[in-house]
């Protein structure tokens, strides 16, 4: 199982800084996942979960966080960036293009269309559908939580199939599923179709040895130290 880390090490350094880079290769992770989207004004590529996010601190340049990555003390580890908005797809394909880190990359997205630009462009870098589709944790409101639950209920049922078909028909290479979809009936499908699972975003030992013990590809966590031997046994 990949043992990457959200944001870097989001529960260890502030998330989608270098810092976080740093303390989650300290902590032994095979890959970082990262944000990035376009500033309201200027338009320049930053390192963001949202804008949000972005108004709370003085976000890094994507390019700075893509240098920092390409440093030789990440030369083994790989990179899952993830798309937060469409629009500027082939700005960040380039970017990733000019550090060399194309070849061990996951492109991820919520949005079909930002898949299918890519893929349009001839690039071979990987894909990675993000699934579900959700600007927040609606798990977490009082008055969403009942209807989001049902929703993810539903779309669990007929996740299988449609990843699979996803896989066989190019759009992308990988799953990269919300923990609560994942199952047995899409860890199968996802394989037999010659794709990845990732599950995110999971900050409890228990859970990320049950997704470990189910056979997904990875596991996306805010705190890499949970990854310890020590810590899952």
């Amino acid at each position: 199982m990949l043992r990457v880390g959200h944001k870097g090490a989001d529960l260890i350094e502030p998330g989608n800084t270098p810092a976080s880079f740093d303390a989650a290769l300290a902590h032994g992770v095979d890959m970082i996942e990262l944000d990035v989207l376009p500033e309201r004004s200027g338009g320049r590529l930053i390192l963001a979960h949202d804008y949000e996010d972005a108004g709370r601190r003085q976000p890094f340049s994507f390019q700075d966080g893509l240098a920092h990555l390409a440093s030789p003390q990440f030369e083994a580890v790989g990179v899952i960036v993830d798309l937060k908005v469409p629009g500027h797809e082939l700005r960040v394909l380039e970017a990733l293009n000019e550090q060399g880190l194309v070849d061990r990359s996951i492109i991820s997205s919520q949005y079909r269309e930002s898949l299918e630009r890519i893929r349009a462009s001839g690039s071979h870098v990987r894909l990675g559908w993000s699934v579900p589709r959700a600007r927040r944790d609606y798990l977490r409101s009082p008055f969403l939580a009942v209807p989001a639950y049902a929703a993810l209920r539903v779309m669990k049922i007929g996740l299988p199939r449609l990843a699979a078909r996803s896989i066989r028909n190019g759009l992308c290479n990988a799953i990269v599923a919300h923990w609560r979809l994942v199952s047995p009936r899409l860890v199968t499908a996802v394989g037999q179709a010659g794709g990845e699972l990732f599950a995110w975003t999971v900050d409890d030992a228990a859970r990320i040895r049950e997704l470990e013990a189910m056979g997904v590809t990875g596991v996306i966590t805010n705190d890499p130290r949970l990854f310890d031997t020590s810590a899952l046994r």
